[in-house]
Formats: C-alpha cells, sequence, structure tokens
C-alpha cells in the first residue's frame, strides 16, 4: 500500500509538473507574435503615409517653381498655383492671399472661397487690417498667427462672419524684415493645422516673395533695355540729320526731310509736317515738309518742301 501510495504520489507529481509550464508558454507566444505583426504594419503605415506627404510636397513645390521659371511676370498665375498647392495639401476649404503695400491689404488670389467672403471684402478693398483681426495680427507681429477657432476669437473677422471659418492660420510674406503680403488658409471646422502644415505654408509664402522679386527685377530689365534702346535710336537719328546737314551745307531740302522723318519714327506718329516762320512772330508759316501715310495701294510716302 505504501509503495502504491509513493508510485502514485510521484506519478501525480510528474504529471503536474509537465503540464504545468507548458500551458503559459504556449499562450504567451501567440500574443507576442500577434503584437509584432500589428507593431509592424502600425510602423509600415506610417511610413508609406509620410512618403506619401513628402512626395505631395515636393510634387508642389516643384509645381510652382516650374510656373515661376516659365511666366516670371505672370504674378496672378504664379499666386494662384501657390495658393492652390497650399490649401489642397493642408486640407484646408479655402485661402486667400494679401498683398501689402503702404499699411493697405489687397486680395489677389482667392481659391475656393465663398462669394458671400469675396463680396464683403470687395465692399472693403483696399482696406487695412481690422484692429485686433488674425490680419492685423499678421501685419503687427510680421509671424504667423494660428487660431484653433476663429468663431471664438475677440475679433472673428470677415471670414468667420461670411464664410464660417474656424480655424485659420495666417503666414506673412517677407522680404527681409519687410511685410509684402501674407497668406490665409481656412477651415470650417475646428481642426487646428499641424507644425508640418504650418511650415509648408511658410514655404510657400517664401516663393510668393521670391516670385514677386523676379518679376521686379525682371520689370526693371526691360525698362532699362527699353531706356538704352531709345538712347541709341537718338543718337542713330541725331546722327543721320547730322551727316545730312554735313553732305549738303546749302540745302535744306533734304535737312527738314531728315529731321521730320527721324522725328516721326521715334515718336511713332503716325504722319508729321515741317513748318517754318519767315517773319519769326506775324508772318503765316508755311508746309516745308510732310510725311503722309502710305497709301493703300503701296505708294511710298510722300514728301515735299515748299521755299
Amino acid at each position: 500500500m505504501k509503495r502504491r501510495s509513493r508510485i502514485g504520489g510521484k506519478s501525480g507529481k510528474a504529471g503536474r509538473h509537465k503540464a504545468t509550464p507548458k500551458r503559459p508558454r504556449s499562450a504567451k507566444a501567440v500574443p507576442n507574435s500577434h503584437s509584432k505583426t500589428i507593431s509592424q504594419e502600425t510602423e509600415l503605415a506610417r511610413r508609406t503615409r509620410e512618403r506619401d506627404e513628402a512626395l505631395e510636397r515636393f510634387s508642389a513645390t516643384s509645381e510652382v517653381l516650374k510656373v515661376i521659371s516659365s511666366s516670371p511676370a505672370d504674378l496672378n498665375l504664379v499666386f494662384e498655383t501657390i495658393l492652390q498647392s497650399a490649401t489642397r495639401i493642408c486640407e484646408a476649404k479655402f485661402g486667400t492671399l494679401f498683398r501689402f503695400d503702404g499699411g493697405v491689404l489687397q486680395p489677389v488670389a482667392q481659391v475656393g472661397t465663398p462669394v458671400e467672403l469675396i463680396e464683403a471684402q470687395r465692399r472693403r478693398e483696399p482696406h487695412q487690417a481690422t484692429p485686433g483681426g488674425l490680419l492685423d495680427q499678421v501685419v503687427q507681429t510680421k509671424k504667423v498667427i494660428h487660431s484653433p477657432d476663429r468663431a471664438i476669437d475677440p475679433v472673428p473677422g470677415l471670414a468667420a462672419k461670411f464664410a464660417g471659418a474656424r480655424s485659420v492660420v495666417g503666414v506673412p510674406m517677407l522680404k527681409g524684415s519687410e511685410l509684402i503680403g501674407a497668406i490665409v488658409i481656412y477651415r470650417q471646422q475646428v481642426r487646428p493645422f499641424t507644425d508640418k502644415q504650418i511650415n509648408l505654408v511658410q514655404n510657400f509664402a517664401a516663393q510668393a516673395v521670391i516670385a514677386i522679386e523676379n518679376a521686379r527685377l525682371l520689370n526693371e530689365l526691360r525698362q532699362r533695355t527699353e531706356d538704352l534702346t531709345e538712347s541709341l535710336e537718338q543718337q542713330t537719328a541725331t546722327s543721320e540729320v547730322l551727316k545730312v546737314i554735313s553732305s549738303s551745307p546749302g540745302e535744306l531740302e533734304p535737312v527738314f526731310n531728315a529731321i521730320l522723318e527721324n522725328a516721326t519714327r521715334l515718336c511713332e506718329a503716325k504722319f508729321g509736317v515741317l513748318f517754318r516762320s519767315e517773319e519769326m512772330r506775324f508772318a503765316p508759316l508755311r508746309c516745308m515738309a510732310h510725311r503722309w501715310p502710305m497709301r493703300k495701294s503701296g505708294g511710298a510716302i510722300r514728301s515735299s518742301v515748299r521755299s
């Protein structure tokens, strides 16, 4: 009996020893593997999302730079492209790009803006920023102003009143320390913008400043070219007249014709007449040379002198 009791006791202990440790190991192995798989899938989704966002930002930036390089003088097209990209990528409902000059704000580009707000802006444009409003804060601080909910701000502004704007971010366009404009994008629900989205709008604002500067430099270059061309034409005309005078010192007709021809051409006139007063003040003027438009039949421009 005692032997059976010992054998049975040993057998019972052995059974418990074999069954007890295996169950927890088996139970822990499945959840750990499942958790690892979920973590890997989450990390992959996060990296995929970040990659897609980076590609979208890169594509938008490239598109803006392409427009700036292909149409440097067309600021309206540049502003619209910048505002469309900023509004789309930042998941805003609508946006406005303002130019700032001498304390006056002027909306120069709109994307998705409700008609009621556009009409309200037109009734006030050009205008100074409403004291205490978001644009006024941008003007005063020259910094990014982010309002999580414009509806509860002390000075909600036109966008909240006429377009239901809630979360809003205003980004200054700075040329050095000079404020030359602002980009404002709006959401119609309370959903604050992220730091990445605000940084993106700042990059677009910097590109808008580059476009404005490029257009200014291009206009200056064109003006200088026009001035130089005009100066060269004037020098050439003067040289031609002096050449005629020196080659025909005793003849007035070729001199008058040369003078009138160059004057008409340089001043982009259709025709001209040169008169001479024989008695200075009282004698009637007489037609000394004239250039009339070409006849429709193709005849040459006529010129004549009467002595």
